[in-house]
């Protein structure tokens, strides 16, 4: 991994590029932020730049042994924990698995690594068992150089295991680094909070992610600009729907709103199947556009910003924001919030899109009833 490749969050890398170049990396740090904001990128590139032969700027050359080693996540060296499944075994067993699907992206979520893994319906954790040979491995002399770095991906999954890391943590051996990636400060224990420096990350801008398509993912700049306001600020969702058929999204949804509106039987019915067959994935991103049209068509009836729809959907949600009341648009945002979480959870997609159109010509007719 290299600097570019990262999304965004210029002053981190230019922070942490001088820790480095200093020699001030602090021996546990915690990258804590949104999802999608690159903290799994990041700490591989700061373990690349702390282990890098030649980075006089504090930034990896990306050329010496060492980086050409760490892009292909076989470093002796920089070891890698994250949430698996069993309690006989460790992070090591899965790594296999792991410089796969990292090697993709590393702009993943828990949820994919699970559904990689086979995990069904079992919850991932990381282990005693792991706990133990991380104290193990870290503790053994380095194999080149003179540094070891873990890299922990998702410490929420530790529980109370990760008081047997605490010693380790707090005074750790010679030029040895923890870096911790986590989504959610809570789950965390409070006494490993407390051993660690920690460096926040905020949500990638529209533009930064736009950016990022369009040099990195080969994206147009007209759908990278789409995508963009969809993702809120996530790049993970934002490479989810660079695969996803986003062009028709907009036109499908407000052909939707206008059936909807209309309540012909025969009509929803025929729509309600077209978007269920797009497949589970497809229809939440589906809603969560849908929830983007609705919020951009409150701030165009209400607010005073430039709106964030492209100039064809403007009018369309200007047409229909002049028939629908805050109230209304509030009703139908709760509803789109529930078909995700229905859809999350595998309900039947055509009785669901249905029930749902139905709802909501329901609600944009006044016909609810308290």
């Amino acid at each position: 991994m290299n600097q570019d490749q990262v999304i965004g969050q210029k002053p981190l890398k230019e922070s942490l590029a001088n820790l480095v170049k200093d020699g001030k990396v602090p021996h546990a740090t915690m990258f804590l932020g949104p999802r999608g904001s690159g903290k799994l990128a990041m700490a591989m590139v700061l373990a690349s730049s702390l282990m890098c032969q030649d980075a006089p700027d504090g930034v990896s050359c990306g050329k010496c042994n060492s980086c050409k080693k760490q892009e292909k996540m076989i470093h002796p060296d920089i070891h890698f924990s994250f949430p698996f499944l069993g309690s006989k075994v460790t992070s090591d067993n899965f790594l296999p698995q792991w410089r796969n699907f990292i090697g993709e992206t590393p702009y993943r979520s828990f949820e994919e690594w699970m559904n990689y893994i086979g995990a069904e319906n079992k919850q991932g954790n990381i282990n005693t068992l792991e706990c133990v040979h991380i104290t193990k491995k870290l503790n053994l002399k380095s194999f080149e150089g003179n540094k070891k770095i873990l890299i922990m991906w998702l410490p929420e999954f530790l529980g109370k295991e990760g008081n047997r890391l605490l010693k380790l943590i707090e005074e750790p051996p010679e030029n040895t680094f923890f870096i911790l990636v986590a989504n959610n400060q809570d789950l965390i224990l409070n006494t490993i909070l407390s051993r660690c420096q920690m460096i926040k990350f905020s949500q990638c801008s529209d533009d930064e992610i736009k950016n990022g398509l369009v040099k990195q993912e080969g994206v147009t700049e007209e759908k990278a600009k789409m995508i963009a306001r969809i993702a809120d600020g996530n790049y993970h969702e934002a490479l989810k729907l660079k695969n996803e058929v986003q062009n028709d999204y907009e036109k499908l949804f407000v052909e939707w709103l206008r059936k909807c509106y209309k309540g012909k039987k025969s009509e929803l019915v025929t729509v309600s199947e077209q978007i269920a067959a797009m497949g589970r994935e497809p229809e939440k991103q589906f809603f969560k556009y849908g929830l983007h049209f609705l919020r951009e068509m409150m701030l165009l009836k209400f607010g005073d910003r430039p709106s964030h729809l492209s100039e064809d959907q403007q009018g369309s949600a200007m047409k229909l924001g002049s028939l629908l009341s805050f109230e209304q648009l509030e009703s139908m945002a709760e509803l789109f919030t529930e078909c995700i979480f229905y859809i999350e959870r595998n309900a039947n997609p055509k009785i669901l899109l249905l029930n749902t159109s139905i709802q909501l010509h329901k609600i944009m007719r006044n016909l609810v009833t308290a």
